[in-house]
């Protein structure tokens, strides 16, 4: 299932929503540039290594700088590849400007930063001895997701589901298909956990964990924030204007 669009009022503007994808964007045409040797080396410098932190006398040993965190905020600005970009990039393109429209600009990115650091730690306490590299946007876009959860569960989701290489595309409130998400990131986290080896690939954790500082804090990073005016029924036609196509 990938998510097209949303049925939720897109305001106007979303700022910082754009520059968080412009700065992802150019993060990663600089990446591009880099030779592949080089491109992996920079991925464990910035990156999130958990066996980095919780084991320093080997960080130390291997070359790791010591006694440095910037990892927890540049690895959000890194992806592997154009697929991971894409589909981070447009997702949060899709739920970030709502989230955003809620708390304003400026607390909107730290929002996302905050999320984003939720992410990492919780990846490094469930993967503690892991000494591969993570890298993505996903742990703080999934906060942005947890968002929406809270405060948009009646807005609908547009999906896309390739049956049979055809496109089929259905409708789903904003509640099932974000919960079904979390839950299906949890339940992937505790198979891998399961795993008798490290696996490399989706940092299932990260995501839970962004997923649930972003459901809880969302309303502590809009405290003081004048609420916004509720929608009269005259004002909500556009709501249903997917339900007018079909």
């Amino acid at each position: 299932m990938f998510p097209v669009a949303d049925t939720a009022p897109a305001p106007t503007g979303a700022l910082a929503t754009r520059l968080l994808i412009l700065a992802n964007a150019l993060v990663f045409l600089l990446e591009l540039a880099l030779p592949e040797e080089v491109r992996e080396e920079f991925f464990y410098l910035f990156g999130i290594v958990p066996a980095r932190f919780t084991h320093p006398r080997w960080a130390e040993w291997v070359g790791f700088p010591v006694d440095t965190y910037w990892p927890f905020l540049t690895y959000m600005f890194l992806h592997g590849g154009w697929i991971h970009i894409l589909g981070n990039m447009w997702t949060l393109w899709i739920f970030g400007d709502n989230v955003e429209a809620r708390l304003g600009s400026l607390r909107f990115v730290f929002f996302y930063l905050f999320c984003g650091l939720c992410a990492a730690l919780v990846h490094m306490e469930t993967n503690p001895d892991s000494t591969l590299p993570t890298v993505g946007a996903s742990g703080a876009i999934a906060g942005v997701m947890g968002a929406y959860f809270v405060w948009f569960p009646r807005a609908r989701i547009i999906l896309l589901v390739p049956i049979f290489f055809f496109p089929f595309f259905f409708e789903v409130p904003a509640f099932f298909y974000l919960g079904f998400w979390a839950l299906s990131q949890w339940f992937s986290g505790s198979l891998a956990l399961a795993s008798p080896t490290e696996v490399g690939g989706i940092a299932w954790w990260a995501h839970v964990g962004g997923f649930i500082a972003g459901a809880t804090a969302c309303w502590v990073f809009r405290i003081g924030k004048p609420k916004t005016r509720p929608l009269q029924p005259d004002e909500m036609a556009h709501l249903w204007a997917w339900h007018s196509r079909r």
